[in-house]
C-alpha cells in the first residue's frame, strides 16, 4: 500500500513486475492470504485486481466455445499432445495477454495480482507470461505469486524455480517483492 511503490519510485526505468515467491507446500495459504490482502488494500481505496490465470484459462477456451472439446481430448492425448494443444490455445502474445489487457480496462486498479501461475504449468511458462505481460502492465506494478524459488545471481541473471523443482534460467525484469523496500 506504499505510495512509493504504487507510484513505481525506486525499480529505475524497468517495467513494474514483481515476484512474490512463495513455498509451494503453503500455495493454499497464499491464495486466503492474497483475498485478504485485497480487501485490506480496499479498506484504504486502493484497488487490487486480481486474475487467476487458471480461471482466465479456462473463461477464454469457454469463451471460443472448445472447452468440451479440450476436456474430451484430454483423455485420448498423450501428455505431450495434450501440453502442445494447450499451449496453442493459450498462447501468451495471441489469447492471454489480449484477455489481461481487456480486465485491466475493464476495471479500475492501482496494483494488478496475478495467481493460478502453478495450476497452469507446463502449458502456461511464467517467463513467457512475463515477456509478454511487459507490453500490457506497464503503468501499474503487478505482483506474480509464484510457488517457488526466485533467485538473482550476477552470473547466471534470474531464474523462477517453479515448486522449487523445475528451473529455469532466463532473465526476468521482475524484482523479488520480498527484496523492496518502501
Amino acid at each position: 500500500s506504499g505510495q512509493p511503490f504504487l507510484q513505481m519510485q525506486g525499480p529505475g526505468k524497468e517495467v513494474p513486475s514483481f515476484i512474490c515467491p512463495v513455498r509451494p507446500t503453503e500455495a493454499g495459504e497464499m491464495a486466503r492470504l492474497v483475498q485478504n490482502l485485497v480487501s485490506s488494500l480496499a479498506e484504504k481505496c486502493i484497488n487490487a485486481l486480481e486474475i487467476n490465470l487458471y480461471d482466465l484459462s479456462k473463461e477464454l477456451l469457454v469463451e471460443r466455445g472448445v472447452w468440451e472439446r479440450v476436456l474430451a481430448m484430454e483423455t485420448n492425448s498423450t501428455k505431450e499432445q495434450f501440453k502442445e494443444l494447450l499451449q496453442g490455445m493459450l498462447d501468451p502474445e495471441q489469447h492471454l495477454i489480449p484477455a489481461i489487457s481487456k480486465q485491466m480496462e475493464s476495471a479500475p486498479f492501482d496494483v494488478l495480482f496475478l495467481t493460478g501461475i502453478g495450476e497452469v504449468f507446463p502449458y502456461i511458462r511464467s517467463h513467457n507470461l512475463l515477456n509478454n505481460l511487459q507490453k500490457a502492465a506497464k503503468t501499474r506494478p503487478s505482483v506474480l505469486f509464484f510457488p517457488g524459488d526466485y533467485s538473482h545471481s550476477l552470473e547466471s541473471g534470474a531464474s523462477l524455480n517453479l515448486f522449487s523443482r523445475f528451473q529455469d534460467d532466463r532473465y526476468y525484469r521482475a524484482f523479488d517483492i520480498s527484496q523492496y523496500e518502501v
